[in-house]
């Protein structure tokens, strides 16, 4: 699914994810999507996704907000409310 990257600090190979996969993850579960339901829709552990979201947040593309003990993420002027 992801395309090998060398990471600029560790040398280390790393698999860079699409952004689109992780907006697409959340149109599939409604617009709106947990952490690990997006982990889990594109195949990676909760941290990376974690860590990808954050980043894209961080860039407007999507916004999170927690609820519980979860944080659930939606598309950025998609909200569901």
């Amino acid at each position: 699914m992801g395309n090998p990257e060398r990471d600029n600090e560790t040398g280390k190979f790393t698999v860079k994810y699409p952004r689109e996969d992780f907006l697409e993850a959340i149109r599939k579960n409604g617009g709106m999507a947990g952490t690990s339901d997006i982990a889990e829709s594109i195949g990676v552990i909760r941290e990376t996704a974690y860590k990808k979201l954050k980043r894209m947040e961080e860039d407007g593309e999507v916004n999170s907000q927690r609820v519980g003990n979860s944080l659930v993420w939606t598309i950025e002027g998609h909200s569901e409310e």
